[in-house]
């Protein structure tokens, strides 16, 4: 279980799977000067409710991975992510879709 860590005040647990997608979204978004936010379910620990940053190209974002190796990347998740990142309410976890096809890891 890695994290997403934003402006050094607010960490997130992701699975690492999952955090790589979101990495690749988010670079993509800022690489294009395109701010948005991101909504997660926060754990139980913390409340069961949820947090929503905004994320801009002047955000210090972190991403923290527990494993060494990369994952697979899912485009087909990518996709939805990416939806999700254009819409109104702004990035969220979405589920991977099944059946997928997988490319092999860029790093």
């Amino acid at each position: 279980m890695g994290y997403l860590s934003y402006d050094n005040r607010i960490k997130v647990e992701i699975e690492d799977r999952a955090l790589a997608h979101l990495q690749i979204v988010i670079a993509d978004k800022l690489r294009r000067g395109e701010p948005f936010a991101f909504t997660w379910r926060d754990d139980a620990a913390t409340g069961h409710g949820r947090t929503a940053i905004w994320i801009n190209p002047r955000s210090s974002l972190v991403f923290k991975y527990f494993g060494s190796r990369p994952p697979g990347i899912n485009r087909a998740w990518l996709e939805a992510l990416a939806l999700a990142a254009n819409a109104v309410g702004g990035l969220r976890l979405v589920r991977e879709p099944e059946g997928s096809e997988e490319v092999e890891p860029t790093a």
